[in-house]
Parts: structure tokens; sequence; C-alpha cells
């Protein structure tokens, strides 16, 4: 099974600290990996390099076949971000920002409406503004312009947080079907038991400077039955 990610001795730096040094890391193509660990343990820094947002300053790595030293910005177009800020347009309504995003990936108005229903974002919401609905409303609508969008790569940070037990359940599904469809997951939360439910497998990273080696043999994609195993977890120590 061929790699997604793809990471030896890779050095991230903020400034002049390494948020990130030594990182080894393997992913396959429709893994879907939960990344563990304490705030400021450099979670949110490697979803970044991994999007191609933040600059690999050390060591080797490739995304999707696209080498993250030389050949970032091309990798953009196929990964999909979830994070804190969710780069949704705050003046458009729910359904201006959906298609706004389906028009990028060449979607319909009906694959639009289709990820808002699998998302349970109520009808009545579909013309107010963004800026009119709750924390958890807007990670829904994220979510949705994510789906829609189909990236290769999905890189969700605490994709669970600011959800009822319902959002959690609609993230869970998406994520299950996105990686049944080939898609690759790798997501960081502080939600153990919603994350370790979909995860085939957990890295844990561990003090801030992290150094990370995946299994010879990458997990299997994950079971939609909700009473499947806990996936395996792997320490991770600094280097």
């Amino acid at each position: 099974m061929e790699s997604a990610v793809w990471l030896r001795d890779a050095v991230c730096c903020r400034g002049r600290f390494p948020a990130l040094a030594g990182v080894d890391l393997d992913v396959a193509e429709g893994e879907i990996l939960l990344l563990r660990g304490p705030n400021g343990a450099g979670k949110t820094t490697l979803l970044r390099l991994l999007a191609g947002l933040a600059t690999l300053d050390g060591g080797r790595g490739t995304v999707l076949g696209c080498d993250l030293g030389s050949d970032r910005r091309a990798l953009r177009p196929q990964v999909g971000l979830l994070g804190h800020d969710l780069m949704l347009y705050e003046d458009l309504t729910v359904v201006e920002n959906l298609r706004f995003f389906a028009a990028l990936a060449g979607a319909s108005d009906a694959e639009s409406r289709a990820a808002l229903e699998r998302l349970e974002v109520a009808p009545r919401l579909a013309d107010v503004p963004l800026r009119r609905l709750s924390a958890g409303q807007r990670k829904r609508v994220a979510a949705a312009s994510l789906a829609v969008r189909r990236p290769r790569l999905w890189l969700l940070d605490e994709p669970h947080a600011g959800l009822d037990e319902s959002g959690r359940g609609a993230v869970n599904r998406l994520v299950r079907d996105a990686a049944g469809r080939g898609a690759t997951v790798v997501l960081a939360s502080h939600e153990a038991p919603a994350a370790a439910e979909v995860a085939t497998r957990t890295v844990h990273l561990v003090g801030g400077i992290v150094a990370g080696r995946s299994p010879d043999s990458p997990a299997a994609p994950a079971s939609s039955s909700p009473a499947a195993a806990p996936p395996p977890i792997e320490q991770v120590s600094d280097a």
C-alpha cells in the first residue's frame, strides 16, 4: 500500500523554535490517523506542514507524491484543512458558502445540499449569514464545505470541538465515508472517545519536539461498526 504521507527527519520551525524536529511518519492511503498529545506538542504545526502551509525546514517529506521542500504549492488543491480558522465567509449565507467551495471543486448545487444534510445542518439555516450561527453550527458548515471539495487528504484539527453528540457522530460518518472512497485522513483531537471511535491508528506526539515512526504495516481503513476494537496506539518519544 502506497504512502499518502512520508516524512523522514522532518523539521518545522516557528521563528527559531523547532516545533517539529526529527519526525518520521508514514500514513497509508485510505488510513485514518489520530494525532494525540498535549497543547504545544506540535499537532497543529504537523497538520499545517502536511497541508503545504508551513515550511519544511529540514529533513525530507512527500505528501500525495508532492515534495514538501520544492512542490508544496502543487499540493494545496489536493488537501482540505479544517482548523481553528474555519476559512468561511462571515457575510455569506450557509448556502452561498457551500456554493462557493462547490464551484471551486466543480461540484453541483445538489452535492452542496447533500453535504449540508449529511452534517445535519437545519434547512432553516440555509439562508442565514454565517456570522449569525453558533460555533457548533459553523463547524458543521465548515465540515460540509470540506466534503463538497472532495480532497484526497483530509487534515482535521479538533474536528469534534464545539459539537454535540449528534454533530460528533456526523463528522465521524463523514470521515469514514471519505476513507472508504480512498481519501486519507489525519486528525488531531483531545476528544478521545469520539476520535478513537473512527481512527484506525493513533500516534502520540511527545514533548513538543517530536519523533514519530509508523508501523511497518499500516492499519486497514476503519470499519463503520461502532463496536470496532480501539485502534493501536504508537508511543512516540523525543529524538
